[in-house]
């Protein structure tokens, strides 16, 4: 017996529903692919690879780089259906075919064959990993780190069945049908919904709870690493029954119907869960119709359908809930509060606290809401008290507002070429690595592109001596531009003052500053945080990679005093100016987080006044971005100073509930 090593599938503990996936993906491969989220070590590629020894072997013609299915014409390649001689036929086992992260889109796709080109004179196609994979298993790890581009391409190919190469002068195509598995570490960041939908089906993984599973997890692991023979042999009949569960699901797909009102079953859950489109409705049945072969039913039920459909629909099911409706009764109006603050005079607590009789006391709700009034104004009344005198030893501390996936941030493509890692901002970058975007006498030296050289060469080679296939001179050779994503400086710069605590705006200001953070990591950024406060501004957190100290620095942050805004400017500006000393290519990204108010002048002049000069300084740095998120609460009568700072830095200007993403369900919010 041969054994290949490879850790069986039937001997993982759990994960019964990634497992199924995988068998059904086997079984019928137009469901689309499987996407596997978890948290690390949770047997995803254990399961991903364990899969191949479970698949049937398949029949291929002989010698075709594209494994060609004989018995199956009609999706022959061009080298198969051209064939001048009978086409034989051998027997092989499906391949697993892995792609690495840093793989190319030339990899991937496929691209021209530089040798054979030069000695036949005409362009050749040198396939790629779309061509290996057909009839095979395409495995991705960490999917969600490829860039978009990449996955895109793989995605497309994965739903028509075909690879369409046209480039280099020429244009090629050839099958490629697939087993597709993605998995993915959430933490490390998420794939865009576009890209997400594009997954058939979609499961979530975690670590058993269970003591005793976790021990024999342990000996199984310890068994296999010290004699994987014994392991294999004391699995091979379970894995033998898969083996034939899943040749039998092939073989009985084509004959399994669905059940009169299951497609009517299957579109009333689609519409229930507010998918979008029509894809969760077609991946469904195909899941349906798998699961029905694989258990060795010939109608697909109602069972069915209901197994299948949280794989379906997890990634796809959007909540629709409206918002919730206002109050019968008008909030109390604290504006006159706010602008007395804003003059830095202190609002008269009597003028407060006077409950408006509006609602009949014969009636309960009418109680509960003039009840809630009152305790809200007492509230009010409490958080307003640091605007009193100086008001510099009133301090508040908020818990951090529940974080959300925030809208897409980046800086504007230019053509400064830059070193370093990421995934926020698309750059040309110095170094050997990256998406080969065009070529030019700038790019990276040492990193010829080849093709646009020969191509440029072409046209002079009648005019040119020498034995050579293609004679080159130095004029003609061109080098690679390529570009990737790059991370950048998220600046935060805060405002700590009592304002921001105001009916708690500060916990819902911490919540979006956790989600930017947050954001921040999955992106590989550096971060760094001032907050200004009382009479002056300071860096709470200097340049880091450490997302985590910021959070934890930011769940310590209290809130209090006037609100030196200038200082804040003034602060945030010149560690921006340290930054860009150090780093002269850096991009980086400051973001505001503010009413706008400021109370406290640097020099003398109105705050208001001084805020909006600094700002026109702070905008002639055209190599950092600005964004002014406004914490102001809306009212009858706002401000609206947040705007105009964000209008003289040159930034963008958000509400603070506006920069929460639009997959996030919340209808009342755009997506940018």
């Amino acid at each position: 017996m041969t054994y290949s090593f490879i850790y069986p599938l039937a001997a993982i503990i759990g994960q019964e529903e990634l497992k199924l996936s995988l068998l059904l993906s086997a079984v019928n491969p137009a469901i689309g692919g499987i996407l596997i989220r978890g948290e690390k070590g949770t047997a995803k590629s254990t399961a991903v690879r364990g899969l191949i020894d479970l698949l049937p072997s398949i029949d291929v013609v002989s010698g075709c780089r594209f494994s060609c299915d004989p018995g199956k014409p009609d999706l022959f390649c061009d080298d198969c259906r051209n064939a001048r001689h009978p086409l034989q036929k051998k027997r092989q086992m499906q391949r697993l075919i892995n792609l690495p992260l840093n793989c190319t889109e030339d990899r991937i796709a496929g691209g021209i064959d530089f040798s054979r080109t030069i000695r036949n004179g005409h362009a050749v196609f040198k396939p790629g990993l779309l061509a290996d994979a057909n009839r095979a298993l395409l495995y991705i790890d960490e999917v969600n780190l490829l860039d978009d581009h990449i996955v895109d391409l793989i995605l497309d190919c994965a739903a028509s069945g075909c690879n369409i190469v046209e480039r280099e002068g020429f244009s090629f195509s050839h099958p490629s049908r697939f087993i597709l598995v993605g998995t993915m570490n959430p933490e490390e960041g998420e794939l865009r919904p576009q890209l997400l939908d594009r997954f058939g089906l979609c499961i979530e993984v975690q670590a058993t709870e269970d003591l005793e599973e976790r021990v024999t997890l342990l000996n199984r692991r310890e068994e296999f690493d010290h004699n994987p023979a014994r392991l294999l042999d004391r699995f091979e009949k379970k894995s033998a029954q898969i083996r034939k569960q899943v040749k039998d699901g092939i073989d009985r797909l084509a004959t399994v119907r669905m059940k009169p009102g299951t497609r009517s079953f299957i579109a009333e859950l689609c519409e229930t869960n507010h998918v979008a489109g029509h894809r969760a409705d077609l991946v469904m049945e195909q899941a349906a119709l798998a699961l029905a072969a694989l258990e060795g039913d010939k109608e697909v039920g109602v069972k069915h359908i209901s197994r299948i459909a949280p794989m379906v629909l997890l990634h796809r099911s959007r909540d629709v809930e409206p918002p919730s409706p206002p109050q019968s009764q008008p909030e109390p109006d604290g504006e006159s509060d706010e602008q007395n603050e804003l003059q830095g005079e202190k609002p008269d607590p009597g003028e407060q606290g006077e409950p408006e009789n509006k609602v009949s006391p014969a009636t309960q709700d009418g109680e509960e809401q003039q009840e809630k009034k009152g305790r809200r104004q007492k509230e009010e009344e409490q958080q307003k008290k640091h605007t009193s005198g100086n008001g510099e030893d009133d301090e508040q501390l908020f818990e951090i507002g529940t974080p959300f996936k925030v809208k897409k941030i980046s800086c504007p493509k230019d053509r400064q070429i830059r070193r370093g890692q990421g995934r926020r901002s698309r750059s040309r970058i110095s170094l050997k690595q990256g998406r080969y975007s065009r070529a030019g006498k700038e790019g990276v030296k040492g990193d010829i592109a080849l093709d646009a050289t020969i191509r440029a060469a072409a046209p002079y080679q009648k005019k040119r001596t020498g034995s050579l296939a293609i004679k080159l001179e130095e004029g003609d050779i061109l080098f690679k531009i390529r570009e990737k994503r790059v991370g950048n400086l998220i600046l935060f710069i805060v405002d700590g003052s009592g304002s921001m605590g105001a009916r708690g705006r500060m916990s819902a200001t911490k919540g979006a500053i956790m989600s930017l953070l947050l954001d921040a990591y999955q992106k590989r950024d550096k971060v760094a945080m001032v907050t200004f406060r009382r009479r002056e501004a300071g860096v709470n957190l200097p340049v880091t990679n450490s997302v985590e100290l910021a959070g934890k620095l930011l769940a310590e942050m209290a809130v209090g005093g006037r609100t030196p805004l200038s200082a804040g400017l003034v602060t945030g500006y010149r560690e921006i100016r340290n930054y860009l000393v150090r780093e002269p290519t850096g991009r980086p990204i400051v973001i505001i987080l503010t009413d706008g108010k400021g109370n406290v002048s640097l020099t003398g002049e109105s705050p208001i006044n001084e805020m909006v000069r600094l700002a026109n300084v702070m905008a002639q740095e055209k190599r950092a971005k600005y964004i002014v998120i406004d914490t102001e609460e809306e009212g009858l009568v706002t401000f609206g100073l947040a705007g105009k700072l964000a209008a003289a830095l040159g930034g963008d200007f958000f509400k603070i509930n506006d920069i929460q993403a639009e997959d996030l369900v919340n209808i009342v919010q755009e997506k940018q």
